[in-house]
């Protein structure tokens, strides 16, 4: 499956950057997380929580950022298992700055199901993969409008 799309953000790409690599503020924004810790550098271990139509999984996994761009961006590697299958992805992140001092976040990449997530289909996936993009930009904002004052 292929995720794909744009977001702007109405703060400078220094701000989308800080907000990226804050473990703390991630942890707020991805939805479904109940557990996001820093174990490198650049690694994390994951403990998800989705519905995923009638379904509601448990996700343990690991993320990794590779090729780091400084306020640039990054590739998302990700690994996450459950009982109903698993998903790995590579997402590559860019942060682009545009006019009037705001940010557009892009991401492109593949998502590969097992399991039942697979037999899903890509129609229920897809809807489901949807909604929780945009469920995290609208977190990202509420946190920058917290950081702001806006």
């Amino acid at each position: 499956m292929q995720l794909t799309g744009k977001h702007v953000l109405a703060v400078p790409p220094e701000k989308v950057w800080a907000m990226l690599m804050d473990t703390d503020k991630l942890s707020r924004i991805v939805p479904g997380i109940s557990r996001l810790e820093r174990i490198g550098d650049n690694n994390y271990k994951s403990n998800l929580e989705i519905k995923l139509g009638p379904v509601k999984a448990s996700f343990t996994g690991q993320l990794d950022l590779e090729d780091i761009r400084e306020q640039e961006g990054f590739t998302l590697k990700v690994q996450q298992n459950s009982k109903i299958g698993n998903a790995n992805s590579s997402i590559k992140v860019d942060l682009k700055p545009v006019e009037g001092n705001k940010t557009e976040v892009s991401f492109d990449g593949a998502v590969r199901m097992s399991g039942m997530l697979a037999s899903m289909g890509h129609r229920v996936m897809g809807g489901v993969s949807h909604t929780l993009t945009n469920q995290f930009f609208a977190n990202m904002e509420k946190e920058l409008e917290k950081e702001t004052g806006s």
